[in-house]
């Protein structure tokens, strides 16, 4: 069991308006995000605690710690704002504890501060690209037209302020689901749902997302492919909440389409798929898609409409030589399969990894721009940030590569060069990805 870290989030509010942040899109922790100030408990917040009619019943270091974040991140003193009297009320909106399937856990406490007058707050530019008062309403607006993402605590109160902004407690602020009965999802922006079952991928990842878009269109379902039967069965039921019209898969790898056949055959849908996908898997699994309407996806192919937009395909190889991505005509999102991981990092190998194709696709969708990415494993992060970082990373292990290869190493040597600080469990895969380099360097005419 993951510890449980105390943390604090400020929501300022002044009349009917909210002060509301955008998180830094180069940050590692929820980047691009949509959030109220806040951060961790720290060792002597309890300090800064000060005896007032609105502070009574307070926990010491919860409020020292929203009065340290709050100088470290906006530039004002709330003890001071108490003092001076434009803090009308402290209301303790509730609680959010991060899930037990997260690695990272917090048990963050929200706490409103409601102000006479408007403060002009000198906010940290390390941590917000953007923050702005503006009404509550107008908030919940940006949620319901997919403009923004944001955690699902933060959500419920955006929707709780945005229809009352006078409310001063809020039910039930965490994060829940029926373990015993569905898997996890999150809805972090609006009608794009991601399901997440258990599945058997690689460590460090234990789920595959599957995500569910189509709200004014067909539903579809991304790569559903819980890991046994049990897990199966916990999925079905997640679906049945929604209804489900159609079934895509984005590449051919067995995280991504374990039971999917199963559920095209239970709910009688059809499958969609890039024709290199279903010759892949038409070969290793004969007899897999009997029975099943399938129908082959390409390149500007549109598959469903989300809050009025088209959802269109994109074909990112390079990870897969049949490995689709979809987006919206206005890249409010990319869910892009395995071209990044939010949970360790990709592989590149066996014949239908190719890593020139892999670096054409990471510069494609850069140029694209999409305001959120999301992958495969691990949550959705704000802006392209995490491929021009992979795009680097990429280039710089080739560069390492080449010149292990110029000095005499081979393979073995330059596997244990690189990698000699990663699990050796997953050498094989690292190994994997120098080939990929290698091949590339000599197509490249470098070697």
């Amino acid at each position: 069991m993951s510890k449980i870290i105390d943390a604090v989030s400020i929501v300022i509010t002044c009349g009917d308006e909210i002060f509301a942040i955008q998180r830094q899109p180069f940050l590692k922790a929820f980047p691009g995000y949509w959030a109220f100030p806040g951060g961790k408990v720290e060792l002597g917040d309890e300090s800064l605690f000060i005896e007032n009619k609105l502070t009574m019943g307070i926990e010491p270091k919860f409020f020292g710690a929203t009065v340290r974040e709050g100088k470290e991140e906006l530039g004002i003193d709330l003890s001071v704002e108490i003092q001076n009297g434009n803090v009308e009320r402290i209301d303790y909106l509730g609680l959010a504890v991060t899930p037990d399937f997260n690695p990272f856990r917090f048990a963050t406490h929200f706490y409103r501060y409601h102000l006479k007058n408007k403060y002009e707050f000198v906010v940290d530019a390390n941590e917000a690209g953007l923050a702005q008062w503006m009404r509550a309403s107008a908030l919940l607006e940006l949620f319901n037209t997919g403009t923004i993402i944001a955690v699902p605590p933060v959500v419920k109160i955006i929707e709780n302020l945005g229809r009352n902004p006078d409310i001063k407690s809020i039910p039930d602020l965490n994060f829940s689901y029926d373990s015993e009965n569905h898997v996890p999802y999150i809805e972090s922006i609006k009608s794009v749902r991601q399901l997440m079952p258990l599945s058997n991928t690689l460590p460090p990842a234990a789920r595959t997302n599957a995500f569910l878009i189509g709200d004014e269109g067909p539903r579809v379902l991304l790569d559903p492919s819980p890991k046994d039967e049990a897990e199966y069965k916990k999925l079905k039921n997640t679906i049945d909440l929604f209804g489900l019209d159609k079934i895509l898969l984005t590449h051919h790898h067995p995280d991504h389409h374990e039971f999917s056949t199963h559920l095209a055959r239970d709910y009688k849908v059809p499958m969609l798929m890039s024709r290199d996908t279903n010759i892949r898997l038409s070969k290793i699994l004969p007899g897999y898609f009997d029975g099943i309407e399938v129908h082959f996806l390409k390149e500007g192919d549109v598959v469903t409409n989300w809050l009025g937009r088209k959802v269109i395909v994109h074909e990112v190889p390079g990870h897969d030589e049949g490995q689709l991505a979809l987006a919206p005509e206005d890249m409010s999102w990319f869910i892009a399969g395995d071209l990044f991981q939010g949970v360790g990092t990709v592989v590149i190998g066996d014949e239908e990894g190719d890593m020139r194709k892999y670096f054409q696709t990471l510069e494609k969708v850069i140029k694209l721009n999409p305001r959120v990415l999301f992958p495969s494993h691990g949550i959705g992060l704000g802006g392209v940030n995490i491929l021009v970082n992979t795009l680097e990373h990429r280039k710089g292990r080739e560069k390492a590569i080449l010149e292990h290869h110029k000095n005499g190493l081979n393979e073995d040597q330059i596997l244990e060069a690189l990698y000699e600080k990663v699990d050796p469990r997953l050498w094989p895969y690292a190994r994997k990805n120098i080939r990929k380099h290698l091949e590339k360097l000599v197509s490249d005419g470098v070697i």
